[in-house]
């Protein structure tokens, strides 16, 4: 029926003006009328001014989304822990949180109630884009419940000034001294690479970056340029001849990410958009995403500095969502002394417990080098503690096999007790005669460096005893993972069940008897845990390990054969006494624990169990 334009420029704030507008239409030439308006200009308030930035930011991520890679960089950060923080509660504490913000993207932490030292330990994954700021602002909050929360303190993170593809341990101030939060940072993700860090060539060749060990690193495959001086100098690096250099530098490993097939569709359409991630302890780097498929082809090439070769290599595959956190698509385990250098291999995922199989496979290809006597020295030393586990939940299932555990281990002794008492009360004869003379030949002419002698028969009798059952330990591993798996459906069966089951009126008492059935489980796991360490090292499940050991008691057996006892006691006494004032930072341990702790118990040796199936998963 006709349109009109004003022009807004000469109108004032809050002042009333009447226009009188003339309809007009191109196509048509008679008068169509005008109209009678009265306009004012007024100000947008500050709620309506954030309401229309945000209409305009969800319209900018809309059209992000549409983009192929709509992100530079994925921030990933690990929230380990706040020191220090300001009481703000009658009670003379806090419960803290934290919020994190990088351009349009924020997240916010759980709540530690009463502390002002809390201990976080989650994982966030933000994005940078070329055309947002790359400053990170970390504040921290009191929780209060019914009144609005309390600002406790913050603090600023320039990530342009951190090295991309490296961990970074940061401990940051907050302003004004309000306290301090640690946390793992690392910049990854990138689709594309200008440089070429150190990596190995496509015919195994390595260029490493001399004199920044430690730094993990990132490329893509096709940057290769082999050089063999450059190899030769990591061998050399490496070598028996430098190994009372950098003791913490172990070695260096290279992981090529090929591809992945089969993948689980997580999004509507039956496709996913997959990205993968590579953890080495607080080592965490990861891939860019493909989007809109389930055989991603990354093409990525890792490098990870080996600070402890008992080190677990987790690779994961997610799916990633704009509008919530990544949803899990699998998982593969892989210890790094199992690792065969340049082998390319399809690796079936598993679930986040690595119990189970789920759909799809990834093809690596992986190498290390590493100096074994740093190695060996760095086993009797405490083990780095990973910061972001999952976090253990009291389970009947859990609990009742923790429990079955330990029976095993209890009954082994009960049936050795059994064993001596029969020698004690000539159930056979045979048995309780020759028990007999070796007890007196034992006792008689016995020497403290025998003992060592003794454990070193043991280690020789199952080595023997692994090499004729070696074809025999697949079949057992079958049994266990079909056992494994069917605890597993138990497992989730009762979740479902108790899930039903659970209301509001008595969930707190519900949850305080899973606190203590939690800790009873957990106790029982570290008992299992141990035992079965013990078990497995003497079992030769680890050769490295046992080799070690066995190494291990030689020499002891040799200087127990040379030394008398009270010398070597007064040497560890005043070693323990004095390696505070030699080295105030030191933490302290124990050697044997520190060695048990690198060997795995069952239920990890299940975790870490590669699965297969009747085609052969060697690639060329």
């Amino acid at each position: 029926m006709g349109q009109a334009y004003i022009d807004l420029a000469p109108l004032l704030i809050d002042r009333k003006e009447e226009f009188k507008v003339d309809l007009e239409d191109p196509h048509v030439a008679e008068d169509l009328g005008y109209l009678l308006l009265d306009l004012t200009l007024v100000p947008k308030t500050s709620d309506e001014k954030e309401e229309y930035l945000a209409k305009r930011n969800r319209l900018v991520e809309t059209q992000r989304s549409m983009k192929a890679q709509i992100w530079s960089s994925v921030v990933s950060l690990v929230l380990i822990e706040g020191k220090g923080l300001l009481p703000m509660d009658d009670n003379g504490l806090s419960d803290p949180y934290c919020k994190f913000r990088l351009g349009n993207e924020k997240y916010k932490s759980k709540v530690a109630a009463k502390t002002l030292n809390p201990r976080w330990l989650e994982q966030f994954d933000l994005h940078m884009y070329d055309d947002q700021t790359s400053v990170l602002e970390i504040s921290v909050w009191d929780k209060d419940v019914g009144s609005k929360d309390d600002f406790m303190g913050r603090c600023q993170v320039d990530l342009s000034e951190l090295k991309r593809e490296e961990t970074h341990h940061i401990e940051k101030e907050l302003e004004d001294g309000a306290g301090s939060v640690s946390f793992l940072l690392t910049i990854t993700g990138h689709a594309s690479h200008a440089h070429s860090p150190p990596c190995w060539g496509a015919d195994g060749f390595l260029i490493p970056q001399i004199g920044s060990a430690g730094n993990e690193t990132i490329t893509d495959l096709a940057n290769y340029m082999p050089d063999p001086r450059e190899r030769l100098e990591v061998q050399r690096r490496f070598s028996l001849l430098r190994s009372l250099r950098n003791l913490n530098d172990v070695g260096l490993l290279q992981v090529k990410v090929i591809k992945a097939t089969g993948l689980l569709a997580a999004d509507f359409g039956g496709k996913s958009d997959p990205f993968c991630v590579l953890e080495l302890t607080n080592a965490r780097l990861q891939t860019q995403t493909i989007y809109k498929t389930l055989n991603p082809e990354w093409g990525k090439v890792f490098t990870f500095q080996v600070k402890d070769i008992h080190s677990i290599l987790e690779v994961s595959c997610y799916d990633e969502d704009r509008n919530k956190s990544a949803e899990f698509l699998g998982k593969v385990a892989i210890p790094l002394l199992r690792i065969k250098n340049g082998e390319r291999k399809a690796f079936f995922l598993k679930d986040k417990k690595l119990r189970r199989r789920t759909k799809g496979s990834i093809v690596l290809e992986m190498e290390v080098i590493y100096n074994s006597i740093k190695a060996s020295w760095r086993t009797f030393n405490p083990k780095e503690v990973k910061y972001l586990q999952m976090e253990q939940k009291f389970k009947r299932q859990v609990l009742v096999r923790n429990l079955q555990r330990v029976s095993r281990l209890v009954m082994a002794v009960v049936n050795t007790g059994r064993f001596v008492k029969s020698c004690f009360e000539w159930e056979s004869k045979t048995r309780s005669i020759t028990a007999f003379i070796m007890y007196v030949l034992m006792v008689w002419n016995f020497e403290l460096y025998m003992l060592p002698l003794v454990l070193l028969s043991i280690f020789f009798k199952y080595y023997i005893v692994r090499s004729v059952m070696e074809g025999r330990t697949d079949q057992q591993e079958v049994r266990t993972d079909e056992e494994a798996e069917e605890e597993e459906q138990d497992e989730d069966e009762d979740d479902e069940e108790r899930g039903k089951e659970k209301s509001k009126s008595f969930k707190e008492k519900l949850q305080a008897i899973q606190d203590v059935c939690q800790t009873v489980q957990n106790g029982l796991d570290e008992v299992a845990s141990l035992g079965e360490s013990v078990k497995n090292a003497f079992n030769w499940t680890v050769p490295f390990l046992s080799w070690l050991a066995v190494i291990t008691l030689a020499i002891a057996t040799v200087v127990l054969y040379f030394i008398p006892l009270r010398y070597l006691v007064l040497v560890w006494g005043i070693n323990k006494f004095t390696k505070k004032l030699r080295n105030p930072n030191a933490i302290p341990n124990n050697e044997l624990l520190d060695f048990l702790s690198r060997v795995p118990s069952d239920e990890e040796l299940i975790e870490y169990k590669e699965l297969k199936s009747e085609e052969t998963q060697q690639l060329s």
